[in-house]
């Protein structure tokens, strides 16, 4: 199944714009792509006519030339028979954003498209969903571009059985400078389902990470899904919801999925080295992570901290989450205390974690790090900076994300982030080094470099 034309095309039709009504999804989705983005967009309505000057075709056979794509927003009833007319005009796939299926009851309805597209191998994405979302490209959201807070393009692959979710997840994803391949809400996944996705991702060469929001599945793909999972070559990350419940209710209602049974799903996920998020702030610093490190560690942190009481808190948290701190060793911190500065020489605490002081400067940090980095019993370093202290530079970022490069372990940086420590975090983001705004933040991408090594 090919599906470059559905999430890389070259034109698309969006069928169901309104003459009259500017403010309706189809209308919103048609404007947004035909004025901001290069796909070639055709609006689509029985009634024919203009919008904005443009022609309003009455169906998708009036179009001159091939339609890659096609994005559905009529009444669900009259969903089967566009379909129809995608297949006969060659289309190679659609996004179904009407909703009225089977998160309503209406299993029949849906039945009926997914039976029409499948004989025609004509793949799409939905019903009831947002669509896609692939950066400097296209955008199928019915949300108004001025509304969106959109993530830089970047190696993240991230599919969502929620609208809501996703674009959440968008906002979160920009503000800790995270950027995504390709963004799909897949909504009741009728036709395209999670293991179709990963397919895409795995052969899709700007994709490292591929992260899931998930509520359910149906009978027996539960194990499709890990099947797939276990052939997979690129790291998954994945955020679950129906564990409690109320929540299993829930997700019946909003896309028609079956839940499952949480404990048994997060015993499998554990098995198959996923990196399953406890909640959407923890996917956020799990995808950050592995779109730097994808071969992931044994879990065994080194800890450079220039506030006692922030490595305090950082070895609270790595107890918390499973992260291990190990002594290291004497020749180690033999070799750092002869690098470090005269000044903090005889105070600095070399225990892990390491207690450099308020008082240290550039060096002190970069020589504790590179020399972490050699002990045979450290495999990945959390480095947790304060700007506040005058002997740190603005070139920390850097020169770090330099020590890690030539040392070939993986570094995390916990920077707060305010816009005027924005030059040391750029340090390490332009070079591939993920920067926590939060201790805990931290941590956890330490936590998820342990759960994503080789099995």
């Amino acid at each position: 199944m090919d599906l470059k034309y559905l999430f890389r095309p070259s034109s698309m039709a969006v069928i169901g714009v309104s003459s009259t009504q500017d403010s309706h999804p189809a209308n919103v989705i048609y404007m947004k792509n035909h004025l901001r983005y290069p796909v070639l967009t055709y609006a689509v309505n029985p009634k024919g006519g203009q919008i904005n000057r443009e022609p309003l075709y009455q169906q998708l056979e009036d179009i001159d030339g091939d339609v890659d794509m096609a994005v559905i927003v009529v009444r669900a009833q009259f969903v089967p028979g566009v379909v129809e007319q995608c297949i006969k005009k060659g289309v190679k796939g659609a996004v179904i954003i009407s909703g009225g299926f089977s998160e309503s009851g209406n299993h029949e309805l849906q039945k009926k498209v997914t039976d029409i597209a499948r004989e025609a191998n004509f793949p799409f994405v939905g019903p009831n969903c947002l669509g896609i979302y692939a950066p400097d490209l296209v955008d199928t959201f019915f949300l108004p571009g001025e509304r969106i807070v959109r993530p830089k393009k970047g190696n993240v692959g991230f599919v969502s059985q929620s609208g809501g979710v996703l674009v959440d997840q968008m906002v979160k994803f920009a503000g800790q400078g995270i950027g995504i391949s390709l963004g799909v809400s897949i909504g009741n996944k009728a036709y395209l389902r999670e293991t179709d996705l990963i397919d895409w991702f795995e052969k899709d060469l700007e994709t490292k990470v591929i992260a899931f929001y998930i509520e359910g599945f149906e009978r027996r793909e539960g194990r499709e899904f890990i099947k797939r999972v276990q052939t997979c070559s690129k790291p998954i990350v994945v955020l679950k919801a129906g564990k409690s419940p109320k929540g299993i209710a829930a997700v019946s209602s909003h896309t028609a999925s079956l839940a499952g049974d949480y404990r048994v799903f997060s015993e499998v996920m554990k098995q198959y080295c996923v990196a399953e998020a406890d909640n959407e702030y923890e996917l956020t610093s799990i995808c950050e992570v592995l779109s730097c490190y994808s071969k992931g560690s044994r879990g065994n942190v080194g800890i450079v901290s220039v506030s006692g009481g922030h490595g305090v808190v950082a070895a609270d948290a790595c107890s918390a989450q499973g992260v291990n701190i190990p002594g290291i060793s004497s020749q180690t911190v033999g070799t750092i205390r002869e690098k470090l500065s005269r000044e903090i020489k005889e105070i600095a605490c070399l225990t892990n974690p390491l207690d450099l002081t308020g008082s240290c400067v550039d060096s002190d940090i970069v020589a504790s790090v590179r020399h972490l980095a050699r002990d045979e019993n450290i495999d990945c370093i959390l480095t947790l900076l304060l700007p506040y202290s005058p002997g740190i530079s603005a070139d920390i970022g850097a020169k770090l994300s330099q020590v890690a490069r030539n040392e070939g372990k993986p570094l995390i940086a916990y920077v707060p982030n305010e816009d005027k420590y924005k030059i040391i975090i750029e340090g390490f983001e332009l070079n591939n080094v993920p920067v926590a705004s939060s201790v805990e933040g931290g941590v956890l991408m330490a936590k998820a470099l342990k759960r994503c090594r080789p099995c």
